[in-house]
């Protein structure tokens, strides 16, 4: 009896040092797949997913389907007007400094005497 008792109380203190070792301090120690690290996690996921396609279960994407879902995306994305906007800034900004860079070296819009696409649609604007 008395060795069964021992065995309960190694039990224990394994348990209470995985809890020490997640550093968290909050909740239960991680357990089973979660306490694995990330390439032992990612080996049992590659056999799961390998198992699926040979049992014939996987999900494939067909093109039309694949199309679906990222246009779906595509509009979550568009709803967010100040993510766009940001966007949109970034897209000036690296469109600006490419002509600058264009003109610095003599390029055909400073030949010209044109501002690149965006120049001439703000002069058509204006005039």
């Amino acid at each position: 009896m008395a060795s069964n008792q021992g065995n309960e109380q190694g039990k224990g203190a394994g348990s209470s040092q995985k809890a020490g070792e997640s550093g968290s301090g909050k909740g239960p120690a991680k357990r089973g797949f979660a306490a694995m690290n990330e390439e032992q996690q990612r080996e049992i996921a590659s056999k799961g997913g390998q198992a699926a396609h040979q049992k014939g279960t996987a999900h494939e994407f067909d093109s039309e389907e694949a199309r679906r879902a990222g246009q779906k995306g595509g509009e979550a994305v568009s709803r967010n007007r100040e993510h766009m906007a940001e966007i949109g800034r970034k897209g000036g900004e690296s469109r600006q400094s490419a002509q600058r860079a264009n003109e610095s070296r003599g390029g055909t819009a400073a030949r010209s005497g044109g501002t690149g696409r965006q120049g001439g649609k703000d002069e058509e604007e204006k005039g």
